[in-house]
């Protein structure tokens, strides 16, 4: 029952090939699996918790494993799986019970995604659908996508379009009482139901368009919008007015946002890649939002990579924001939660990737790679990240009987 504000997600693109025997009444392909596994490490604090209405620890730690696995069946059928568990540790979260000395409380959040896509080689169009689930103490959510991506014959250019559509049930109760009861509110504020509403339902329109300019830079351009209906309040975060009573945060029951993303990525040598992006956010509650990445991938030697990397970040705070014990009895809508503030932020960090080249085997280890960032922000938030991410791949050939001509 709190909010995760870096997680990590990797996922690596699949290639599929065929073979062809000499003998003229059989053919052969290559079945292939790729895995990638992910563990990472994330501890933040900050002295600004929305649980206790802008004000108190933040103290957070989030600990991540998750897999994904990715089966060509042949070059045109694609199934994808992933699942994960994120443990999380919060100081913030057991003054929900306005226990002011307890200990830390420890969650934990289930997910799963299972994915088909399919080759349209005739067309030179790929089609696909997903189904999604996730649960935690205080919510499930259940999702599904389509997505559609072409790439024209000269592989020069690529366009794709994907919609997601997630539906949230925000109840308590699932995983302690084996079905939802209610929302949860601060203890000395159960006295009454604040929301009627329960759900939120979500969805997601991305497109991509992606254009090689030379044979050393490629041009990425990525708009997409999403519109959020239902209880987008959270229950359990404090509100201290100025005349010195309590509330629940409220905000509106609608939200839309438009992310507009940009991305250059240059071939600056055989040893070197530069990777840009700048990312525009809009949304109606009123936050304007900028963030510029850049990221550089240096071979050292013919095993080893190694990627600095760095993201600045501006943010226009929403307008029903007000710190602690600001907020008059007499608005409409009111928040005290620090992530829908103004601020500005720093994100360094570097990675380093050990890549031994062991094609040709039936299982082949691709690469380990590891990763750490630093996370700063203005409002006096600091948080350490660190990532390994494991990436392997099973082959596996399939011979088939020719028809008789």
């Amino acid at each position: 029952m709190k909010k995760r504000y870096l997680t990590a997600a990797l996922l690596a693109a699949t290639i599929t090939s065929f073979g062809q025997q000499t003998t003229p009444y059989a053919k052969k392909r290559i079945a292939r699996t790729d895995v990638q596994a992910l563990f990472s490490f994330y501890t933040q604090d900050n002295d600004h918790s929305a649980v206790t209405g802008g004000q108190g620890t933040e103290d957070l730690q989030v600990y991540t494993s998750q897999v994904s696995i990715d089966v060509n069946k042949d070059s045109i059928n694609t199934f994808h799986l992933d699942g994960g568990v994120d443990v999380i540790s919060s100081a913030s979260t057991d003054r929900i019970d306005f226990e002011m000395s307890s200990a830390s409380k420890v969650d934990a959040r289930s997910h799963a995604r299972i994915g088909y896509s399919r080759l349209l080689s005739a067309q030179g169009m790929n089609v696909g659908a997903t189904a999604s689930f996730s649960i935690e103490s205080d919510y499930l959510s259940i999702g599904g996508g389509l997505s559609w991506n072409y790439t024209n014959p000269s592989q020069q250019r690529e366009v794709s379009l994907a919609v997601q559509a997630y539906f949230d049930d925000l109840r308590w109760g699932r995983l302690e009482n084996g079905h939802p009861q209610k929302l949860v509110y601060p203890e000395e504020l159960r006295y009454k139901n604040w929301f009627d509403e329960y759900r939120r339902n979500s969805i997601n329109i991305e497109a991509g368009f992606l254009q090689t300019i030379n044979r050393r830079m490629t041009l990425g351009l990525y708009p997409g919008i999403t519109y959020q209906q239902g209880l987008l309040s959270t229950p359990f975060h404090r509100i201290y007015f100025t005349d010195g009573s309590k509330g629940i945060e409220k905000l509106p029951s609608g939200r839309l946002k438009i992310p507009v993303g940009l991305q250059l990525n240059t071939f600056l040598g055989s040893r070197w890649v530069l990777r840009t992006s700048y990312r525009y956010f809009y949304d109606d509650f009123g936050i304007v939002a900028h963030a510029l990445n850049v990221e550089s991938a240096v071979k050292i030697s013919r095993v080893f990579t190694i990627t600095p990397f760095i993201r600045l970040y501006t943010q226009r705070g929403a307008d029903y924001f007000k710190p602690y014990n600001k907020h008059d009895v007499s608005e409409s809508y009111y928040t005290s939660d620090y992530d829908l503030s103004s601020f500005e932020s720093i994100k360094p960090g570097v990675g380093i990737r050990y890549a031994p080249f062991t094609r040709g085997k039936a299982i082949t280890f691709n690469d380990i790679e590891m990763r750490y960032a630093l996370y700063h922000r203005t409002d006096g938030m600091q948080a350490h990240m660190i990532t390994v991410f494991f990436n392997y791949t099973v082959e596996r050939e399939k011979t088939h009987p020719l028809s008789e001509r």
